[in-house]
């Protein structure tokens, strides 16, 4: 699980930096995409910090 945190919080990372260079560029259905990226994945890599503990617990 260790590795998928890492996973899901890159993607959400580059979710954030998308989000960003779409409002500069005023570009709408690019907004909407990323920050739809952006809310699952954020979720997910909350979600598994919290049911997984950081570091994670083996069992």
């Amino acid at each position: 699980m260790n590795l998928l945190m890492v996973i899901f919080g890159l993607v959400t990372f580059l979710a954030v930096v998308g989000t960003y260079q779409a409002f500069k560029e005023k570009n709408v259905l690019g907004v909407l995409f990323n920050f739809g990226t952006l809310a699952v994945f954020g979720f997910f890599t909350v979600m598994t910090i919290v049911q997984q503990g950081f570091p994670p617990s083996l069992h």
